[in-house]
């Protein structure tokens, strides 16, 4: 009896952890539903459940008139009422709710999975986001999207700092947005698919520099730690580097390190050993699904590391979509899995393939992944268009 109630412990927090994400949280501003009047869950006449505080945001300050923001069906504020399944619920967790004491971070055991922390973003703050970047110096997290103004820059608690690029057909405007980095020195660097151009801005959104005429189709972006810029580009199945001033806003030399790649997707570098992985999406024959292959390269560009859908397949039973990545502090390959809609770690290059998945629930769409300083995961996920924020859980 003692070891069923003891196996049941594990199976129980995680239960509650679902249900806290799936049923106990508003997918408007991705706040937990509580028995305070703002956060208190409320009823949509479609069915749909949202707090009290975003019925408020969303309805019109004289008529009440409001769109249920996930199927626009029209209602008005006072046809809403108090979602009491939800209310129920809240009551009969009760305690199991408030975060148990965290495990010193010397535990033996180490780190088994990654849990939400918190979200944000949330429709209309973010619309179909496609890009996500950290800024090494200040913490802020950068977003790119279809929005009006196609840059979001968040403070570490997830509230909405600056943002800027307008949407439109201006050199200096941006038009599609793919991906996104931050400089060592704060500058804001976008792969516009919409002119197939590189767009630098200063973290107050002034265009500091256009490079266009390079690339056909330029995607991935990101930062080394010598404060180069490395991009794919899609179409030319290449990977350059570029070295930029960025204070006076001038390019200064650009050098092709690969020619030779498959639709080259996402690009991570790892800070740790330079190391550069770059995802590839080719073509698909007939009509089957595109592939996907994760390189890992030097930094001298030897090819150290490489997984393909065969490979994956031995490891892990269903097939995987990777469609972003990234290195954690330990140099470990991290891939997104839009198939699964999870967060797998590869492990090492050197190590390839040694899958262990760190996040399996609570995503529906991940497009870009980075960690903060702290070691948390920051997850865009697309379809729910919001940053959902990961950290170890040493339970």
């Amino acid at each position: 009896m003692g070891a069923e109630a003891a196996g049941s412990g594990p199976a129980l927090r995680e239960l509650v952890r679902e249900a806290e994400t799936s049923l106990l949280e508003c997918k408007v501003c991705f706040e937990k539903f509580g028995h305070r009047q703002q956060r208190r869950p409320r009823n949509l006449p479609c069915g749909h459940v949202v707090c009290l505080a975003c019925v408020a945001a969303l309805a019109h300050p004289r008529t009440l008139a409001l769109e249920c923001p996930f199927c626009r069906r029209a209602c008005r504020g006072c046809d809403t009422s108090d979602c009491l399944p939800v209310l129920h619920l809240l009551e009969l967790l009760g305690s199991a709710l408030r975060p148990a004491p965290a495990a010193h971070p010397s535990d033996p055991c180490g780190p088994r999975t990654l849990i939400c922390h918190h979200a944000f973003g949330g429709w209309g703050t973010l619309v179909n986001p496609t890009g996500l970047a950290l800024c090494p110096k200040t913490g802020r997290i950068v977003v790119v999207h279809d929005g009006k103004r196609r840059v979001k820059i968040f403070d570490s608690g997830g509230g909405c700092a600056h943002q800027f690029g307008e949407k439109g057909d201006a050199s200096q405007d941006i038009r599609y947005p793919l991906d996104v980095t931050v400089t060592n020195d704060c500058h804001v660097v976008v792969t516009d698919a919409g002119d197939r151009s590189i767009k630098v801005f200063d973290f107050f959104g002034q265009i500091k520099l256009i490079i266009g005429g390079q690339f056909s189709l330029p995607w991935g972006v990101e930062t080394t730690p010598q404060n180069g810029v490395v991009v794919t580009d899609a179409e030319a199945g290449s990977l350059h580097l570029l070295e930029v001033d960025f204070l006076e806003g001038v390019l200064r030399r650009t050098e092709r390190l690969h020619a030779h790649l498959c639709s080259p997707r996402g690009v991570a570098v790892s800070w740790l050993t330079g190391a550069i992985a770059v995802l590839e999406r080719p073509l698909p024959l007939g009509t089957g699904a595109r592939s996907t292959t994760v390189k890992v390269f030097s930094a001298s560009m030897q090819l150290i590391g490489q997984v393909d859908p065969f490979g994956l397949s031995l490891f892990f039973p269903s097939e995987i979509t990777a469609s972003a990545v990234t290195f954690d502090h330990q140099g470990n390959v991290i891939v997104a899995d839009t198939s699964s809609q999870a967060v797998l770690c590869l492990g090492k290059p050197e190590e390839f393939p040694v899958l262990k998945p760190i996040i399996t629930q609570g995503l529906s769409h991940p497009v870009a992944l980075t960690f903060t300083k702290e070691n948390s995961l920051l997850v865009l996920d697309s379809a729910a268009h919001s940053v959902k924020v990961y950290k170890v859980d040493w339970g």
